[in-house]
């Protein structure tokens, strides 16, 4: 009939609630149980109807029960239980009950995810910022602590010409810092694992379990006392084996499960890529310094009657290391020198360099005559293997200096294709000396020519590569620092003695970079004495 009540049915609301989802309770005014659907059942097996719920045997719910909330969360023969509690008609409730388990279970698994990608973005950050091995080592010991054990090691060989012997650099919570020591294969072979991964066993760690205090004492920190779990992977790298990680956890922790296992291997991994990196890093820095030691411009030698100086800047100043070079060697008569300029920049042009100074350290023993002495030189560069195929030339200044009774000096100078050195006169005057000539090494043919100038008491010769004058700089950046403006400078310091004009030049050059990238620059200046 229209607008008539439906009657109330307890079976059908009944058969509703235990089709539900959800662990159904309901209690009456007392407190007291008086319906639990089917889930509840399998979930509360605890909750018949009668029972206290503030008496229960779920102790989250009788709390919650007890203290008047309205929501509980808790762990219940093994399952994760989320309730909910709503008032009903008549001073009675209905708790809401959830088996979150699985969600609970996809959301950690996301959090440690999102964790483990976390650490991996920080150790390729960290590891990636240092090119030094020492600090490599630092870091691929200090990362995984805490998070991955309480204890690492690190077990390495260090390079040539150390001895071959384990080395282990260790890092624990509690330390305030890395600390080193020397294994030795003794202590390498009595621990399970290790030298395998020493020689690059790129089978899958596992944990070890009944690690032995007398085998890890030795790289372990004091008072650490046996550990629980023992996790070793190899640290490999494009060059071989870099070394082994060592991960230590104390009894009372968790041993390592399988994400952690794999996440263990890829931050060995990284850190043994890393580790190979700062290796060939510091090889290629160190061949870098013997070749720079090998072709930096000598500490002159003094020479009686005569005072010398010489200036120095390379492009590349990591390597400091360039194109440009002076050199001057004692002669019976005074002495004879030599500037020049390399076609290029770096290593290249470097190499060249010393190729062209070790010549002149030859060639000058049969001949000191300057033009004559360039076109030996000239010739012996053509004839190096690979020379045409290289290209490679210099411009260069040699002269010899002479000593005259009147405490003078003659300057006998050939050029191949450089700058006109010039002398800057006692009274401020500035000469050009104009010399010429073809760059050497570029043509068998090649023309040089030679001319002569006398330096008396208060007179000063400069010699100076492009670097110099092309230096560009200034207000736009762009202008070059020029012939007239490095006169200039010389006149304005008239009567300096060669190293303090040499100073001046380059302190001019400088501000006038103002920081830019410049040429290689060499300068030498010398005056009778």
């Amino acid at each position: 009939m229209a607008g008539s009540a439906l009657p109330a049915d307890d079976r059908l609301a009944r058969e509703l609630l235990d089709g539900s989802a959800e662990a159904v309770v309901t209690t009456g005014p007392a407190g007291v149980v008086a319906l639990v659907n089917t889930m509840a059942t399998a979930l509360l097996p605890e909750l018949t109807p009668g029972v206290a719920l503030a008496g229960c045997r779920v102790p989250a719910l009788a709390e919650a029960a007890r203290a008047g909330a309205d929501t509980f969360e808790s762990e219940h023969h093994g399952r994760r239980l989320r309730g909910l509690r709503r008032e009903l008609a008549g001073d009675r409730c209905a708790w809401y009950v959830r088996d979150v388990t699985e969600e609970q279970a996809r959301t950690d698994a996301l959090l440690a995810e999102r964790s483990r990608t976390a650490f991996l973005a920080q150790a390729g950050s960290r590891l990636g910022l240092s090119l030094h091995r020492e600090q490599t080592l630092r870091t691929a010991v200090t990362l995984p602590v805490p998070y991955l054990a309480d204890v690492a090691v690190v077990v390495h060989r260090p390079p040539p010409p150390a001895e071959d012997e384990p080395h282990w650099i260790r890092y624990a919570a509690n330390d305030s810092g890395p600390v080193t020591g020397v294994a030795g294969w003794r202590t390498a072979e009595s621990v399970p694992g290790l030298v395998e991964a020493l020689e690059g066993d790129l089978t899958e760690p596992s944990p070890w379990l009944d690690a032995e205090l007398a085998d890890l004492a030795e790289v372990l920190p004091a008072g650490f006392g046996r550990p629980g779990t023992v996790l070793i992977s190899p640290m490999p790298s494009a060059g071989g084996p870099a070394g082994a990680l060592v991960l230590a956890r104390r009894p009372e922790r968790a041993g390592f499960d399988q994400r952690e296992i794999a996440l263990a291997r890829e931050f060995a991994g990284r850190a043994g890529a890393a580790l190979a990196a700062a290796e060939l890093y510091g090889e290629q820095t160190h061949l870098a310094r013997v070749l720079q030691n090998s072709l930096l411009p000598p500490k002159l030698p003094r020479l009686d009657g005569m005072t010398l100086a010489g200036g120095y800047r390379a492009a590349g100043d990591s390597l400091r290391i360039g194109g440009d070079f002076y050199d001057l060697f004692p002669t019976p008569a005074g002495g004879l020198f030599a500037l020049g300029d390399v076609c290029g920049k770096g290593v290249g042009a470097a190499v060249l360099t010393g190729r062209v100074r070790q010549s002149l350290q030859t060639l000058r023993l049969v001949e000191q005559r300057p033009r004559e002495l360039m076109e030996l030189l000239n010739r012996a560069l053509l004839d190096a293997p690979g020379a045409a195929a290289r290209a490679q030339f210099t411009t260069l200044l040699l002269g010899t200096l002479s000593r005259e009774p009147d405490g003078g000096l003659l300057v006998r100078v050939a050029g191949g294709g450089h700058p006109a050195p010039l002398v800057i006169r006692a009274g401020g005057g500035i000469d050009v000396v104009r010399v010429g000539g073809m760059p050497v090494g570029a043509l068998t043919a090649a023309r040089f020519a030679e001319a002569e100038v006398r330096l008396a008491p208060g007179d000063l010769l400069l010699a100076y590569t492009d670097g110099v004058t092309e230096a560009r700089g200034g207000p736009t950046e762009l202008a070059m620092f020029g012939d007239d403006r490095l006169c200039q400078a010389l006149a304005s310091g008239a009567g300096l003695p060669p190293a303090a004009l040499v100073d001046r030049v380059l302190q001019l050059v400088d501000e006038w970079l103002d920081g830019q990238p410049h040429d290689d620059i060499a300068m030498l200046a010398v005056a009778a004495s």
